[in-house]
C-alpha cells in the first residue's frame, strides 16, 4: 500500500510541473509543437536614403556589340544571374563623401581631446574626456568587466568619445591653452603652410577600420581574430590628380577647388582610390549601425553597404533591357533632339561640341542626364566607377554564373575592374559591356564610385525610408 501511495505521489508531481507553464517545449497554448516565438510576419526591407532598389534577374554578360579594338577585355558572352540589391542612384558626390572627412576630423581631434583630457575634471578641456572618465557616469557590469580584461581586441568601451559636447573651431572660442594645443596639432605647421592660411593637415586624417578575410577562413575552415584585417586608411582625396592627369593642361582651378568648393558640391567626388572607396562603405555602415543602436526599440541589423560587383554593376547599367548597348538601351548616343544622352567626348579634341547640347568640359553635376529603367542615373560617362571585383582577361570564362564574383582574389588582385567610362572617354567606353581596369592604389581625376547594399532573400517588398 506504500509503495502504491507512492507512484501517486510522483504521478501528481509530474502533472503539476507541466501546467506550471515552466516546460522548454514551447510557449503556452503550443501543444507540444516546435513553434517558434517570432511572429511570422513577412520581411520588409527599408529602402536606405538616395538609393534604389535592382531585383534580381538574369542577363548575358558582357559585350555582345562588335568589339572594334579587338582586344583581349572582350570575353565569351555567359548567361549570369545576379541577386537583389540596393544601389545609390548617383555616383557618390563631393558633398556626401565631405561628411565622411569632417567624421574622420572630428574623431581625430576629439581622441587627441579625450587623451589630454584624463578624469574629465575642471572646466575648459575637461568637458571632452572620454564618456566614462566624467563624473557622474556609472559603469554597467558588462562595462566593469571589460575594462578589468583591459577591453576587446579593436574597442574598447572604457574610450568611447563624448559626442555631445560641440568642438570649437574658432580661435576666439578655444576654452583653454590645452585645448588651443591639441587643436593646432591637426593644422598644417606653419613652415609649411601657403600664405599663411591655416588649413587641415590632410596626413592626418585617416579611418582605421577592420574587416574579416571571410575566404582564408573558409579555407583554414576556421573562425577567429586572426582573419580580421585591421586598416588605417588616409581617406582625404588627391586633389592633384587634375594636374597629374593632364600634364600639358591648365586645371588649376579644379585643383585648387573642385573637392571643397561648395559650386562642386553636387558633382561626384574623383581622387579616391579603391581602398579610400572601400572605408568610405565601411563608414557608411557604421554611420547606420550606430543610429539603429541608438533607438529604443531596436531595429533589424542593417545589411552592410559595399562596392558593387562587376556582374552587379553590369546588371544594373542595362536597366532592365534586353542586350542594352548603352544604359538607355539603344546604339546612339543621342535622342532624337540631337541631345548627348551622357557626358563624354563626343569627338576627337572636341569635349564640348555644343552646349545646348548637354555637354561638360568636365565632369558634370550628377543627375543631369536621364536616368536609366532602375532609376540610375550616369551609369555611362561622368566618371568610370570602383567595381568590388578583380580584373582578370578570363573572368568570365571561371566566374559563377550565380553572383559572378572571384572572392579569392579580390583583396589580393591589385587590378581592380573599372566600368561606365567618364567624361574624358569616347562613346565606346561607355557600353555597357566595356571594360576597363586601374590600380587600386590609384586616384585618377576621372574615376568615382557608388555603393551597394545586399537585399535579403527573404525579403517580400520594399518600403521607403522613414527617418
Amino acid at each position: 500500500m506504500k509503495r502504491v501511495f507512492l507512484i501517486l505521489l510522483s504521478a501528481t508531481v509530474v502533472i503539476s510541473c507541466s501546467k506550471s507553464g515552466g516546460s522548454s517545449a514551447g510557449k503556452g497554448g503550443s501543444k507540444g509543437e516546435l513553434i517558434p516565438r517570432n511572429k511570422s510576419k513577412s520581411f520588409v526591407s527599408e529602402r536606405p536614403y538616395g538609393m534604389v532598389a535592382i531585383p534580381a534577374g538574369s542577363y548575358v554578360m558582357g559585350l555582345a556589340d562588335q568589339d572594334f579594338t579587338n582586344t583581349p577585355e572582350k570575353a565569351t558572352l555567359k548567361t549570369v544571374t545576379v541577386s537583389s540589391f540596393f544601389m545609390d542612384e548617383t555616383e557618390i558626390t563631393n558633398a556626401e563623401y565631405r561628411v565622411f572627412i569632417n567624421y574622420v576630423r572630428d574623431s581625430v581631434v576629439r581622441s587627441l581631446l579625450a587623451e589630454a583630457a584624463g578624469d574629465g575634471s575642471g572646466a575648459g578641456i575637461g568637458s571632452f574626456a572620454y564618456a566614462s572618465k566624467k563624473a557622474g557616469t556609472t559603469p554597467n557590469a558588462y562595462q566593469e568587466f571589460m575594462e578589468s580584461q583591459g577591453g576587446r581586441d579593436g574597442y574598447d568601451e572604457s574610450k568611447k568619445l563624448d559626442w555631445s559636447v560641440p568642438l570649437k573651431w574658432r580661435t576666439s572660442d578655444y576654452p583653454d591653452a590645452q585645448y588651443a594645443e591639441i587643436l593646432e596639432s591637426v593644422y598644417l605647421p606653419p613652415a609649411e603652410r601657403i600664405n599663411n592660411e591655416r588649413i587641415i593637415d590632410t596626413r592626418k586624417l585617416k579611418y582605421a577600420y577592420n574587416w574579416e578575410d571571410i575566404e582564408s577562413a573558409v579555407k583554414d575552415k576556421s573562425r577567429g581574430a586572426k582573419y580580421l584585417k585591421k586598416e588605417s586608411i588616409a581617406v582625404y582625396p588627391d586633389t592633384t590628380v587634375w594636374l597629374k592627369d593632364f600634364n600639358y593642361a591648365y586645371n588649376e582651378p579644379l585643383y585648387d577647388g573642385y573637392f571643397w568648393h561648395s559650386a562642386y558640391k553636387n558633382y561626384p567626388v574623383v581622387g579616391v582610390t579603391w581602398d579610400q572607396a572601400r572605408a568610405f562603405c565601411n563608414f557608411k555602415s557604421k554611420l547606420k549601425s550606430d543610429y539603429n543602436e541608438s533607438l529604443k526599440k531596436k531595429k533589424q541589423k542593417a545589411m552592410s553597404f559595399r562596392l558593387p560587383t562587376e556582374a552587379e554593376w553590369e546588371y544594373a547599367a542595362r536597366g532592365g533591357k534586353e542586350n542594352a548597348t548603352y544604359p538607355w538601351g539603344g546604339p546612339y548616343l543621342q535622342d532624337d533632339r540631337g541631345c548627348y544622352l551622357a557626358n563624354f567626348k563626343p569627338k576627337r579634341g572636341n569635349y564640348i561640341e555644343d552646349e545646348k547640347k548637354g555637354t561638360y568640359t568636365y565632369t558634370a553635376p550628377v543627375k543631369k542626364f536621364p536616368k536609366n529603367g532602375f532609376g540610375l542615373y550616369d551609369m555611362a560617362g561622368n566618371v568610370a566607377e570602383w567595381t568590388e571585383s578583380p580584373y582578370n582577361n578570363s573572368t568570365y570564362q571561371f566566374a559563377s554564373t550565380l553572383n559572378p564574383y572571384l572572392s579569392n582574389q579580390a583583396y589580393r588582385e591589385p587590378r581592380k575592374t573599372v566600368r561606365g567610362g567618364s567624361w574624358k572617354d569616347i562613346g565606346y567606353l561607355l557600353m555597357t559591356g566595356s571594360r576597363d581596369y586601374e590600380r587600386k592604389d590609384s586616384a585618377r581625376s576621372y574615376i568615382g564610385f557608388r555603393t551597394v547594399q545586399d537585399i535579403p532573400e527573404g525579403t517580400a517588398k520594399y518600403k521607403k525610408r522613414t527617418n
